[in-house]
């Protein structure tokens, strides 16, 4: 196993501490298992003006292709970080 030490100088109210901390750099932390977090697969686009569950002020990631264009929201990507889609025949994934 290797480890890294890091020494640091704090100084605070005119007083100074010294401390090193020792960090392992080759441990697996497992936050969530693997594919916890869903993908968006077949995802479903309406026209802009007809899109009443987004707000005007809502962060969308957009593509634009020579046929088309469509938004992706931010709101949806933060529960689910991948989407698998198909633009203008090509496969993509929008990922946040």
């Amino acid at each position: 196993m290797r480890v890294v030490r890091i020494a640091m100088i704090v100084s605070f109210l005119g007083g100074t501490a010294a401390f090193s901390v020792a960090q392992q750099t080759d441990r697996l932390i497992v936050v969530l298992p693997k594919d916890a977090i869903p993908s968006i697969d077949r995802p479903e686009f309406e026209a802009a003006p007809k899109a009443k569950s987004f707000d005007n002020n809502e962060l969308m990631i957009g593509i634009v292709g020579e046929h088309g264009q469509r938004g992706y929201s931010t709101w949806q990507l933060d529960r689910h970080e991948i989407v698998n889609d198909t633009f203008e025949g090509r496969p993509i994934a929008v990922t946040w």
